[in-house]
């Protein structure tokens, strides 16, 4: 059984397919899709994906960093709405971005350690998006350490340093695309990582793995991204694919 711990199936760019994407995935052998926010506007977009497919997707709920704008007390108060009434596998996918634009960097860190204590007070995982923003994320999470702080940092693609710190906050590590590239450099030290700590993702339709590199990527891709994890840990293309699953409900307790 293949989980994909990171898939934004809600994305227009799969309303041309999306049903028939959604089957080549399954037909590949994936059968658990967990879907992360991004913000308010898409809220509907997942809500009507899990009317559609009950029994495969899991939905998370969160402020995606790059939609922390002037309105960011708004779009939180959103999030604390649907939270107290509707349930979620997981608080995400949150965290501080400062690829784009720094403009907004107080109020990223103010909306990312919000998010995770409303994550600890639900016993809620949360699933992190970092992007240049390694120590700023660190510093929030050293704050808020603790037995009920746990989750996925979200497209790991960090220094091994990083990995163990990310670990060391009860992170695992989602592991999609960016493995397969050439210049990924995280193919070069996960085998030093046990690979219970590790969790699959795709990211779609976004990162899409060679030989799709630049294209449109969906669930089914990320069969490369366990064929790469076959070859660096030394195990079978179902192993991988069954203890990544095993380790996704560590976290979602599904």
């Amino acid at each position: 059984m293949i989980t994909d711990t990171h898939t934004h199936l809600y994305s227009e760019q799969f309303d041309q397919d999306r049903d028939a994407m959604i089957q080549r995935a399954k037909d590949a052998g994936v059968q658990r899709f967990f879907i992360p926010a991004i913000d308010s506007s898409y809220t509907q977009r997942m809500f009507s994906l899990e009317e559609n497919y009950p029994s495969d997707v899991f939905l998370m709920m969160g402020l995606h960093p790059t939609s922390v704008k002037e309105n960011f007390k708004s779009e939180l108060q959103h999030v604390k709405d649907w939270i107290t009434k509707k349930s979620f596998v997981a608080i995400g996918e949150i965290g501080i971005d400062l690829y784009w634009d720094k403009t907004f960097i107080k109020e990223q860190q103010e909306a990312f350690q919000l998010q995770i204590q409303w994550a600890k007070q639900q016993n809620l995982p949360i699933v992190i998006h970092c992007r240049d923003a390694f120590d700023e994320i660190f510093e929030i999470l050293e704050l808020e350490k603790g037995p009920n702080l746990y989750g996925i940092f979200h497209c790991f693609t960090g220094t091994l340093a990083q990995a163990k710190k990310a670990m060391s906050y009860n992170m695992k590590l989602g592991i999609g695309g960016v493995a397969t590239f050439k210049n990924g450099k995280i193919d070069t030290f996960l085998n030093q990582i046990p690979i219970q700590h590790i969790v699959l993702e795709t990211d779609a339709p976004y990162l899409s793995p060679s030989p799709h590199r630049g294209k449109r990527n969906e669930s089914s891709y990320i069969t490369y991204v366990i064929e790469k994890l076959a070859t660096i840990y030394k195990l079978s293309f179902n192993e991988i694919a069954n203890i990544t699953t095993e380790n996704s409900k560590e976290v979602f307790g599904i």
